[in-house]
């Protein structure tokens, strides 16, 4: 006998198509609760970035030039108040959407959490974003006492999240596995130093900085195990499709 082919207009493939659509809608939530679970640290330092987006997009100008000035971790505030504006300027975005930096979180911050843990991952973050910021308004402050910066540069507004971004980026060489490690790391220096010589500025500085002091945290790494190879991931991918 020859079997019947069910067609897509017959009302039970069309039957079992809105159960399986209903069933993959309803583990949705589940499988993103799970998903973020995984990386709590980057995703809860982004639903504080988004509720201060919001009170960005809000405010007078006037009244946000106040509010991010009082959190700016420039020379007068470091001097005066370091703690406080070191914590306070890694929750405002200084530039980009915070839409922009979803998408960057996802794809660097995750990663590098849920392979060295959030603990690990906030030391990463930590050290990038205080000792980048340090050196790099001590950059200013060289050049205010050298005649190369006006005096007024003490209180140049200085927030966001890149320090903490490109340490975690340069970290993240040594997940990867060899050789693509080396092109990984060299094209991550390339894109941090290509601001030092087009434009010099503390900014630059402190992210060419950051950089350098994410591939400093090897000691934090090097213990963990497993290494990211995109051949594999490609492989895998392929043998996904086939099976299905």
């Amino acid at each position: 006998m020859t079997p019947v082919q069910r067609l897509e207009g017959d009302p039970m493939h069309t039957e079992l198509m809105d159960v399986a659509i209903s069933s993959r809608l309803r583990s949705f939530p589940r499988a993103a609760w799970a998903y973020v679970r995984r990386a709590p640290g980057t995703y809860i330092w982004l639903a504080i970035l988004l509720v201060t987006s919001v009170v960005m997009r809000n405010l007078p100008p006037d009244v946000l030039a106040q509010v991010l000035g009082d959190r700016s971790t420039n020379l007068h505030h470091l001097a005066e108040d370091p703690v406080r504006v070191l914590i306070s300027s890694a929750f405002w975005l200084a530039g980009g959407g915070w839409i922009t930096y979803f998408i960057s979180f996802n794809v660097f911050h995750v990663p590098a959490e849920r392979w060295l843990g959030t603990l690990r991952w906030l030391w990463v973050v930590v050290i990038a974003h205080v000792g980048a910021t340090y050196i790099s308004e001590g950059a200013l402050y060289w050049a205010i006492r050298h005649g190369h910066a006006p005096a007024s540069a003490v209180n140049t507004l200085d927030i966001g999240v890149s320090y903490g971004l490109a340490g975690v980026i340069a970290v993240l060489t040594y997940r990867i596995g060899a050789p693509w490690r080396y092109l990984y790391v060299a094209a991550v220096l390339a894109f941090f130093a290509v601001p030092l010589l087009v434009d010099l500025n503390f900014t630059a500085i402190g992210h060419f900085t950051a950089a350098l002091l994410g591939l400093g945290c090897y000691p934090l790494v090097r213990s963990r195990r497993g290494t990211w190879s995109p051949v594999e991931a490609v492989r895998r991918v392929r043998r996904m499709r086939a099976v299905s």
